[in-house]
């Protein structure tokens, strides 16, 4: 699911650079209509989550045969770390597993913002598992996001949402998933890594999923099933276009207009507006990611890269 960066060159051509906002534009637009039809699913549909979460991996791996084995790269499961690729997988699969419930119970832009901390806690949990210590400057970005999710919680001044815990477990995993996809680059090529991540989580769901399979009522509720695995492949897909034009550390900004779109399919499709709690903590969570990436850019310059899919939840 979160292939592993190309380095870019610096970008000399503005038409370039816009392109790439524009394939980052598109991804998020992706990952929102996966968010907004994963929580359609599980809360008006009544589809079971295991269902849910085990089409979007199997529709990945359609996507994947479809559009871009033919024509991207070629799949190969020959990885010098078998056993940490499945392990990946399984930290994807709990991750999305808990982000489809937690959607269930909260906003999308609830839900958005909370993992919008996923690349603070990469920078975090960075130091013990890969040795690469931030410094104090970035120690204080990372704590006022800590705060700016708390605020979206708002623990103490009513009622905290359980699914609000669940949401940050899943960001947690997030961040771990991302911090074993910069391990297992320096053994296995990116082609190893985007093959192993949307087969290890279908073929590893497939019987629970089946046990709990529910047999959708009408074709719209199939169309939605299929459309799982194209926005998260596509929405993917669309974010290796751009890290390949442009660098990470230029794109980062763009990633946080995941909270437009996901704003707007809850008004849209949901009713729901974002409470004066969620814009506030997002506005501090989105100042901390952005000064964290200012940060890196200035300490490691143009070489900054990254994971592609910071922004992906699923």
């Amino acid at each position: 699911m979160t292939p592993r960066l190309l380095p870019s060159a610096p970008i000399t051509d503005p038409r370039q650079r816009l392109k790439a906002i524009g394939l980052m534009a598109l991804a998020t637009v992706c990952f929102a209509l996966l968010d907004a039809t994963a929580k359609y699913l599980v809360t008006v549909k009544a589809v079971p989550v295991l269902q849910v979460t085990w089409l979007r991996f199997a529709g990945h791996i359609v996507f994947s045969a479809a559009v871009l084995w033919p024509f991207a790269f070629r799949p190969s499961l020959r990885s010098a770390k078998p056993v940490m690729q499945v392990l990946r997988s399984l930290i994807m699969i709990v991750t999305t597993g808990f982000n489809f419930i937690s959607l269930r119970y909260l906003q999308l832009d609830q839900t958005v913002t909370i993992f919008f901390l996923a690349p603070l806690l990469v920078a975090l949990l960075a130091g013990p598992l890969l040795h690469e210590w931030v410094g104090w400057h970035r120690m204080v970005a990372i704590i006022a996001g800590f705060l700016g999710v708390l605020l979206v919680m708002h623990p103490g001044f009513g009622t905290l949402h359980w699914a609000m815990l669940i949401s940050l477990v899943a960001t947690f995993g997030y961040a771990l998933y991302n911090l074993s996809t910069r391990y297992l680059a320096a053994f296995d090529p990116p082609a190893v890594t985007q093959t192993y991540t949307p087969l290890a989580g279908a073929v590893l769901l497939m019987p629970f999923a089946l046990a709990a399979w529910e047999q959708p009522q009408d074709l719209t509720v199939w169309l939605l099933l299929a459309s799982l695995g194209f926005w998260g492949g596509l929405g993917h897909w669309l974010l290796i276009l751009a890290h390949r034009i442009a660098p990470a550390s230029a794109l980062a900004p763009y990633i946080y207009l995941g909270l437009i779109w996901m704003s707007a399919a809850g008004f849209l499709v949901f009713g729901q507006v974002p409470t004066a709690w969620t814009l506030s903590g997002a506005a501090i969570v989105i100042l901390s990611g952005l000064y964290l990436f200012a940060r890196e850019r200035k300490v490691l310059g143009a070489k900054v890269v990254g994971p592609a899919s910071d922004i992906a939840t699923q």
